[in-house]
């Protein structure tokens, strides 16, 4: 067994052993959505993503996983990261340096791993994977791993940090279409008044029964202005704004499409 089976952060133990190598093929198969007319990217509607923009989209997972968060940006045009041209190539060191930060800017992540395969699928999509702080055992190469290990976060918990992090992204341009849940406070329908109370007892306390807050989570879609300048200026730390979302059910366009477990 090679080395990395021994590092503290593999996540496995006991008796394994190495897959027969296959031969090699003559042709390699096509990847999903080589024609952007069956390009599930290029299908997707906003509503599936935390933040647009005129040529860059983020999304999420269908659901919590392990990790306080894993992103995907996408270019809007149907291209490989290898055919991008001038302009998106460096808008794409732009989005990638802001889409980290906005991640690190949640509370309990120490590092972003960023990667891209891109044997599953030929839209060009770079995963953004944050490491918890103080869990030293997710540290490096197999962080995607334990994403599928790891119990998944609180819901709640998981729509909060993607609302953060697409409000960050909105200060500097496009629109975010993730919000946390809301909170309805709840009152009683009806008061019962004694009329034989004494005008100076204080109110009786509130039955243990009586309505408690629930938490909804409302949805609101918004449309995408054209993305800022390459050139502006790219603060270390942002204090998001409230924003307005959209529902983050659409299945994801790269599940099943994988070049290390969980991710391609």
């Amino acid at each position: 067994m090679p080395d990395f089976t021994r590092w503290p952060s593999f996540p496995f133990e006991g008796n394994m052993r190495v897959k027969p190598l296959a031969a090699p093929v003559e042709v390699e198969p096509p990847r999903s959505g080589e024609d952007a007319a069956d390009c599930v990217a290029c299908n997707t509607p906003d509503e599936a993503y935390i933040w647009v923009s005129e040529r860059w989209r983020v999304r999420a997972m269908d659901r919590p996983t392990g990790l306080p968060v894993v992103l995907i940006l996408e270019c809007r045009s149907h291209l490989d990261i290898g055919d991008l041209p001038n302009l998106l190539a460096a808008e794409l060191g732009v989005m990638t340096v802001r889409l980290e930060r906005a991640i690190r800017s949640l509370d309990g992540v120490a590092r972003v791993h960023v990667n891209r395969w891109g044997d599953g699928s030929a839209h060009l999509h770079m995963w953004f994977l944050a490491r918890p702080y103080g869990r030293l055992q997710l540290r490096g190469t197999f962080l995607t791993l334990w994403d599928d290990i790891l119990p998944a976060i609180p819901e709640q918990q998981w729509r909060q940090n993607l609302a953060h992090v697409a409000a960050w992204l909105a200060e500097f341009g496009g629109t975010a279409l993730a919000e946390p849940p809301h909170i309805q406070w709840e009152s009683p329908s009806t008061i019962d008044y004694s009329e034989d109370k004494p005008a100076d007892q204080p109110s009786a306390p509130p039955a243990a029964d009586a309505p408690r807050p629930n938490t909804l989570n409302d949805v609101d879609a918004r449309q995408s202005p054209a993305d800022p300048a390459v050139s502006e200026s790219i603060p270390t730390q942002r204090t998001p704004a409230e924003t307005s979302g959209a529902a983050l059910t659409a299945p994801h366009p790269y599940t099943g499409q994988t070049d290390t477990p969980g991710h391609s």
